[in-house]
């Protein structure tokens, strides 16, 4: 039902775009012209483009609305559920970045102290 009403939602802002765009604005813009008597003439035209304009946009603030309502029944507002057990410490330390935990530094020879000509150290 959702997925139907939002197709009709898009048809009908569609034709609302299309309907705005057929007006003769006061430049002359994309205004249609006709036969000078009847429904086709211009004032007929004016008339019936406008209350189209009106009947449109009404279907589009009242297909809006049922939309919200409906969005909002679908996904309800039930009790959020967590499954964060906070009794459970980790194993190891996380690295936020990813990487591998540096290995130990193999620990150094102690150095004897040498005598600057190569001499060795009593």
């Amino acid at each position: 039902m959702f997925l139907f009403l939002t197709v009709i939602q898009a048809l009908i802002a569609a034709a609302l775009v299309g309907v705005i765009l057929m007006q003769r604005s006061e430049g002359g813009g994309l205004g249609i012209g006709g036969s000078p008597t009847g429904m086709l003439s211009a004032r007929g035209a004016a008339d019936f483009l406008t209350r189209a304009t009106k009947w449109l946009a009404v279907l589009f603030v009242v297909l809006s609305i049922a939309l919200a309502a409906l969005a909002v029944g679908e996904t309800g507002t039930g009790d959020l559920e967590t499954t964060l057990d906070r009794n459970v410490a980790p194993a190891a330390p996380i690295d936020p970045l990813g990487n591998a935990a540096p290995a130990a530094a193999p620990a150094a020879p102690a150095a004897t102290p040498a005598d600057p000509l190569g001499a060795p150290a009593n």
